[in-house]
């Protein structure tokens, strides 16, 4: 399989299948977009880019959490962890998709309500909704 990424201007990238992530229920706006690539560049290792391969004009930088010093201590239910195939949290890795936030002059915004859960075992992902947000900031002294 092989994909076009109009918006990092790459044409015939390979895709193998079984590197996909799958999204039974989609991303929230996206529920049609069930197939997922994660891309990030070379060298560049704090973004990643979520790419659909279902809709290739949609696309989500994501990072790990902690790289915006916030640490989740996230609650799944059993439909959560069957949904995804998750049986050992070893396996599941959390990410925010970030956004530039044009209403406060363009500056870079994370969807803290809404991580990715990704299970790297079963390559399933999921986004969760939380009902009630309670990150832990984590400041560093500089």
């Amino acid at each position: 399989m092989k994909i076009d990424i109009e918006r990092l201007g790459l044409k015939n990238v390979p895709i193998d299948p079984e590197t996909l992530f799958t999204f039974p229920e989609g991303i929230a706006g996206f529920e049609d977009c069930k197939r997922f690539k994660l891309f990030h560049e070379e060298g560049k290792a704090t973004v990643y880019w979520l790419q659909s391969v279902d809709d290739t004009d949609v696309m989500f930088p994501i990072v790990a959490p902690e790289s915006l010093d916030i640490e989740y201590q996230i609650e799944l239910s059993d439909a959560d962890c069957a949904l995804i195939g998750l049986q050992d949290t070893e396996d599941a890795a959390v990410a925010v998709i970030v956004y530039r936030d044009e209403a406060e002059s363009g500056k870079i915004a994370a969807n803290t309500r809404s991580p990715v859960i990704l299970n790297l075992k079963s390559r399933k992902g999921m986004q969760k909704v939380l009902q009630e947000v309670h990150p832990t900031l984590l400041y560093r002294a500089r």
